[in-house]
């Protein structure tokens, strides 16, 4: 790989890679250190042809495999540290060196790094992604579940209600039938034990399905199939002495139409009012008033005493589901005695017929933006991660390169000012035709051994950029302003001819 080395130091860096690949899944650290190590022994620059490769791969499994960040960012400080001090302390040409050091570091170590930890996320953020996928499938699975468990609920408390209703007016009808003069002594006790059957039945019917309310139960958007003037006229009907009053302003008694969750909560109050007047309140007046407000309507239902025994029955929650149902929607409802008798009294504000388009926080997808939010946030500080480093590595190469250009072009010496200059010359008279730097690493391997004592500068030939080109040694008898020039030679590059320039001299011998 053009970098011929004794047979040992090869097999050595082959067992130090051997011992880097064998700790790279368990010590990625170790391994990439090793590897680090191995390319700093053998250019102080880092990079090398040989092992630059490899400490790529080694920077890639540690990003991928190593689950912290710091000890990587200590080990990439501590190979530049290194990789200076060795610069300073055996280097030929220290500035060219460390930025090569410099771009060996962020382009063969940082970002490869930075690509394993960007691998690396992904592939938990994928883990991730499918295990709350998973997640979100059974939440939702269990939503439907506790959905259909309570729209069973909700049917089962319409029915207790509707049912309680009509078992108490067919109860209201067997006591009027019973009272009725016209009957024989055997239909007053059948229509005696009718009653007192209807009753038992919604006794029965509470405590079988009644157990079912729940007072965090959301309304229903389903309306009841009358409105509440109807309910009332079907109550009167049935014998309960119940009467609906007017108010003296006409746009007060205007009643919601059925549809809405208004009309649903209004005919839920005034039928369960009604019942538990005719259940607990037998012959009592009930009075049932509705007022229209700016926001919202307001329902009165007020039963007086009873003039007739009631039957024994057990205490409902019909009133406390109410409360629930009246305040889940910013309504207010109030329920006790009021005079010798009962009333019952709610506001029920002006509700949307349509609902919101808008997602709810707790809802599965609202989880789901929830759950990838931060997923994405860390996708982006990778993306500006890999960013940043990508762009810091461009400007630190655009940099050395333009340092190297610079100091290349700078230091040509024109092959007609070279044929101009004579041995003997003095320095002053050589100076103006000199470029303003001389040639960083200059090839003097190649170049044919200087004249005792001398002084030697070397500088380029041609401006060209990125090959070996040919050098111009010119060797003066003192380094200061006050030597002269004894000798000058051209160096040809690697692969380049080696011509014969005979110039005459100051003891008639060629130069080159």
């Amino acid at each position: 790989m053009n970098e011929p080395r004794p047979l040992w130091q090869q097999l050595a860096g082959l067992a130090v890679l051997a011992a880097a690949a064998a700790l790279s899944r368990r010590q990625p650290l170790a391994s990439f250190a090793l590897t680090a190590a191995l390319g700093l022994a053998a250019t102080p620059a880092l990079f090398s042809v040989s092992y630059g490769p490899a400490l790529g791969v080694f920077a890639v499994l540690l990003g991928l495999r190593a689950p912290r960040s710091r000890p990587a960012v200590a080990a990439f400080a501590a190979v530049a540290l290194v990789g200076t001090a060795r610069i300073a302390l055996v280097g030929v040409d220290p500035p060219p060196e460390w930025l090569v050091l410099t771009g060996t570091l962020l382009f063969g170590c940082v970002f490869p790094w930075l690509c394993g930890r960007y691998w690396r996320q992904s592939r938990a953020l994928a883990e991730a992604g499918w295990l709350k996928a998973a997640r979100l499938e059974d939440e939702q699975r269990h939503a439907e579940e506790r959905a259909r468990l309570r729209e069973r609920a909700r049917i089962a408390q319409d029915m207790h209600d509707s049912l309680g209703h009509e078992l108490s007016l067919l109860a209201l009808r067997a006591a009027a039938l019973q009272v009725s003069p016209g009957l024989a002594t055997d239909h007053r006790a059948a229509a005696a034990d009718l009653r007192a059957a209807a009753a038992d039945a919604t006794d029965h019917l509470h405590r079988i399905i009644g157990v079912l309310r729940e007072d965090d139960e959301p309304v229903p958007l389903a309306p009841a199939g009358e409105s509440v003037r109807q309910l009332v006229a079907r109550a009167a009907e049935s014998g309960l002495p119940v009467r609906w009053e007017e108010p003296s302003d006409t746009t007060a008694a205007e009643v919601p139409e059925p549809g809405g969750v208004t009309a649903h909560l209004l005919h839920r109050v005034v039928r369960e009012a009604l019942t538990n007047a005719a259940r607990h309140a037998p012959g009592a007046p009930v009075v049932v008033a509705v007022r229209n407000h700016a926001h919202g309507t307001t329902v009165t239902v007020t039963n007086g005493p009873a003039t007739q025994e009631a039957t024994a029955t057990r205490g409902g929650s019909g009133l406390l589901g109410l409360r629930a149902a009246v305040t889940s929607v910013g309504g207010d409802f109030r329920a006790g005695p009021h005079g010798e008798g009962f009333r019952v009294r709610a506001y029920v504000p002006a509700q949307r017929s349509t609902t919101s388009a808008r997602q709810p926080a707790g809802s599965p997808g609202g989880t789901l933006t929830a759950v990838t939010a931060p997923f994405t946030r860390a996708r982006r500080r990778v993306a500006l991660g890999l960013g940043a480093a990508a762009g810091a590595g461009a400007v630190l190469v655009g940099a050395a390169f333009g340092w190297y250009a610079y100091t290349e072009t700078h230091s040509v010496l024109t092959p007609a000012a070279y044929a101009k200059l004579r041995p003997g010359t003095p320095y002053d008279e050589v100076a103006p035709v000199l470029p303003d730097r001389e040639a960083h690493d200059p090839p003097t391997d190649r170049a044919p051994a200087p004249p005792a004592g001398a002084h030697c500068r070397y500088y380029r030939a041609s401006g060209e950029l990125l090959v070996s080109i040919d050098h111009f040694r010119l060797c003066f008898d003192t380094p200061g302003r006050q030597g002269r020039l004894i000798s000058k030679d051209v160096v040809p590059g690697v692969g380049r001819p080696d011509p014969d320039r005979e110039e005459s001299t100051e003891n008639g011998g060629p130069i080159r």
